[in-house]
């Protein structure tokens, strides 16, 4: 397994953990449970720690790929900032979730106003999530660049042809 690779690996779980936790968080929130608050204020805090790998391993990731036909350095200079924010986001996101976990097993009066927060906080890392995503998924994948246009020939199972034939198009 290379960089790149264990890159691939565990840079989704950052963007899958506040995904997973704000439909907890949202569900704990609307039936007043507890137990689902605390569980989406751990995944929270797992985002953040998966957010550790994700960057750790994007250094890695960038060298291996960087010298590839194909791949732009302005399109890893984009990703690799727009990973640096998500990651921030995602570590803030982790501390308060870990201040709104501490302050929901004590019971502590903020307790009630830190699902809100959180939830403030997981909107944002979630836009900025996938901003990450799309970013580095431009770097290897140029049919979801902006303005990525289809080559002849790669345009469905018919080349892009009206028809098998090459007849006409009757769809006046």
């Amino acid at each position: 397994m290379n960089n790149a690779h264990l890159h691939l690996v565990v840079n989704h779980l950052p963007i899958i953990f506040p995904i997973v936790g704000i439909i907890i968080l949202l569900i704990g929130v609307f039936t007043k449970s507890e137990v689902s608050k605390r569980n989406a204020y751990t995944i929270f805090i797992l985002g953040a720690i998966a957010s550790i790998a994700a960057m750790a391993t994007g250094e890695g990731a960038e060298e291996a790929v960087e010298n590839i036909s194909g791949v732009s350095e302005s399109l890893i200079k984009t990703h690799e900032e727009a990973a640096e924010l998500f990651a921030g986001l995602s570590y803030l996101l982790g501390g308060v979730s870990l201040i709104a976990l501490i302050s929901n097993l004590r019971n502590f009066g903020i307790n009630k106003l830190m699902p809100f927060v959180v939830l403030i906080i997981t909107a944002a890392t979630l836009y900025f999530a996938q901003e990450a995503g799309r970013t580095g998924g431009e770097i290897r994948h140029t049919e979801i660049r902006s303005g990525a246009t289809v080559q002849n020939g790669d345009q469905g199972e018919n080349g892009g042809e009206n028809n098998q034939k090459g007849e006409e198009n009757d769809d006046d």
